[in-house]
């Protein structure tokens, strides 16, 4: 048990990955005081010399609310609009909470196919090196909008771990429910 304390303790590269019901109410509401709430829990981090990407879930929560469905859509085309629409909503949460504390966000859309093909890895791999080594959040989510892997089987826990491994992170950390 201290040896993982120990790693815990010592990691300064961290990916953090942020699922739908840990950002929403009860009601599939973006839960604005729990993100607020991890936001400042990153905010700490980043002044005790971490890095931290997110990967982020809940944006088809987000543009759910938005587009008028009470219940999550099973047509893909309507959850990859419910996405597309909330994802800027989300984006616009983080960077206003961040930007309180003057860190900037930055997104950042992904398939698994940019991390499958050589040139595409290396070009992700670079653009978030180049956005934490100035001092910017990355949010990272899988491009719902043109990909349904996600949004079919749920797997930003997946990606989260090929975010981790891609940049390389010294801690993968899953809050999710």
């Amino acid at each position: 048990m201290a040896v993982r304390a120990k790693l815990i303790q010592n990691a300064n590269l961290l990916v953090v990955k942020l699922g739908t019901g840990i950002l929403t109410d009860r009601q599939n509401r973006l839960a604005s005081g729990c993100i607020k709430q991890i936001v400042g829990q990153v905010v700490r981090a980043r002044k005790s010399g971490r890095e931290v990407v997110l990967v982020s879930s809940g944006a088809v929560a987000a543009g759910m609310e938005v587009m008028g469905f009470q219940n999550r859509p099973s047509r893909l085309e309507d959850l990859q609009a419910c996405a597309a629409v909330g994802q800027t909503r989300l984006m616009a949460i983080y960077q206003e909470l961040f930007i309180v504390h003057r860190i900037h966000t930055a997104q950042v859309l992904l398939t698994h196919d940019d991390l499958r093909d050589h040139d595409r890895h290396l070009n992700a791999r670079n653009t978030l090196m180049a956005l934490l080594a100035n001092g910017i959040v990355p949010v990272v989510n899988e491009n719902d909008a043109v990909s349904f892997t996600e949004l079919t089987v749920g797997d930003n826990d997946k990606l989260s771990a090929l975010v981790a491994a891609l940049i390389p992170a010294d801690l993968l950390v899953l809050l999710t429910t």
